[in-house]
């Protein structure tokens, strides 16, 4: 667990948080190549089964289990109140896309689809979240939060 993370005393694997932001990303980028909104709207679906407890019926965290153990990548526990609120920010950033994207706002959705593939390109190649710098901030202002 990365040491920046505070602690919401339960854990999730990191790793699978990390190939979940693979196909986040994929399906973003997806949507900018091909403008179908469909694409937004999976993610949207998918980031809501995963924060409101059905994420076993979720495309993307079931793809994040089957990529792990075929290519037998290794657990790495991590703060669970971190993770979740990086998917309610997912989640807001989606729903900007898609609403940018019905108004025809093309330059504010290439920067808002740029700052969420910062955050998730940081997510997979560092391990870095910023959902968790964010979460830690809150913490120290409102201790409760999240629990």
């Amino acid at each position: 667990m990365s040491q920046s993370c505070p602690l919401a005393f339960r854990l999730i694997d990191g790793t699978i948080a990390r190939i979940s932001a693979v196909f986040v990303s994929l399906f973003v980028i997806l949507f900018l190549f091909t403008a179908q909104k469909l694409f937004l709207f999976f993610i949207l679906v998918d980031f809501l089964m995963r924060l409101y407890g059905l994420k076993k019926y979720s495309i993307v965290y079931n793809l994040a289990i089957f990529s792990k153990k075929i290519f037998s990548f290794k657990t790495e526990m991590t703060d669970a109140g971190a993770k979740r609120l990086a998917a309610h920010f997912g989640v807001v950033f989606v729903f900007l896309l898609l609403i940018e994207s019905f108004l025809n706002l093309h330059v504010t959705l290439y920067i808002t689809a740029a700052i969420f593939l910062l955050c998730t390109g940081l997510e997979i190649v560092f391990a870095y979240c910023i959902g968790c710098k964010i979460y830690f901030i809150i913490k120290k202002i409102y201790p409760s939060f999240m629990e």
